[in-house]
């Protein structure tokens, strides 16, 4: 990908597209072994990010739960 926007400042919503995108591409890849490979390591370079967002959403829900129950 030659987007050069970090992943920290892009939505959950756009990670999961880009994320699309790669799975997309690695599926129809005609580009040979290393594009795929750089393809594969950017897919999961944006899935932990999209699943450290995740764990943070869930920590959150947690505590807003466990605050409504505290009161």
């Amino acid at each position: 990908m030659s987007e050069a926007v970090p992943l920290e400042e892009l939505s959950f919503e756009a990670l999961m597209q880009r994320l699309a995108s790669l799975a997309e591409s690695l599926a129809e890849d005609n580009d040979g072994l290393e594009t795929a490979l750089q393809r594969y390591e950017a897919g999961m370079a944006v899935a932990a990010e999209c699943l450290r967002r995740l764990e943070k959403a869930e920590q959150r829900v947690m505590q807003i739960k466990e605050g409504a129950e505290a009161q």
